[in-house]
């Protein structure tokens, strides 16, 4: 699309910061003037709109503008109703990537012994949730205290947080890394490695296959725009 506006400023109104295009407020796709809580994010929505296009009449894409997107996600969709996101994102707990290991080679096995055990450590030990691991192929069936703890862990975190993971945890397949993300235990480039650990090893093993390389692209900025959006939102 065409960038339509010269200018973009904020204006602080009750609930949030409205983005100002041209003085007026951008809208949600479902009504309503866009509000953006966090200062910190606020800026950067309105940033994103000051280069997006390059100025009046230049073209722009909507990917352009990812922290707005995920901010009328939180705004229009989740914080009116965050049931739906919680169930979805709490339903990886149950078949969490990290509980689910090689059988071979060696090597393989023991990167994922070195590499996956301390976060399901970390989840038994900070969420109360201890998870059961399996070899092969066989799934396996999380204690229902588990699975409920990490449920609770995801329905205790503001939209915000709940609009990142909502990309980042499909992206990795794995809830716990994707918890460890929003409590800042851990970076988006370490989460992207260890949610592609195998594929890595394989790359190692086989060589780089370019359409793997392109989705492997994709995931990681995926993530580091969760990690941006989260810590945005929490930064004074």
């Amino acid at each position: 699309m065409k960038r339509f506006w010269d200018s973009v400023s904020l204006r602080v109104e009750d609930g949030g910061h409205a983005i100002l295009l041209d003085g007026r407020p951008m809208h949600l796709p479902t009504g309503g003037v866009l509000l953006v809580g966090p200062p910190r994010l606020a800026d950067a929505v309105a940033e994103e709109w000051r280069l997006a296009g390059g100025a009046k009449g230049g073209t722009m894409s909507f990917a352009d503008t990812p922290l707005t997107q995920l901010a009328g996600t939180a705004q229009g969709r989740i914080a009116v109703d965050p049931a739906p996101i919680v169930d979805a994102i709490a339903r990886y707990g149950e078949s969490d990537l990290l509980c689910y290991r090689a059988e071979t080679p060696r090597e393989l096995v023991e990167r994922q012994i070195r590499e996956w055990q301390p976060w399901l450590d970390w989840a038994s030990l900070t969420l109360d949730a201890p998870l059961r691991v399996v070899t092969g192929v066989s799934a396996v069936k999380q204690h229902r205290d588990s699975v409920a703890a990490l449920r609770r862990a995801v329905a205790d975190l503001d939209h915000h947080a709940l609009a990142a993971l909502g990309i980042a945890v499909p992206a990795m397949g794995s809830l716990v890394l994707g918890l460890a993300l929003a409590s800042g235990e851990l970076d988006a480039d370490t989460a992207h490695r260890l949610g592609a650990l195998e594929e890595l090893f394989q790359l190692e093993q086989w060589g780089e296959d370019e359409e793997a390389a392109h989705r492997r692209r994709s995931i990681a900025a995926d993530l580091v725009l969760a990690e941006r959006f989260i810590r945005l939102t929490r930064e004074a």
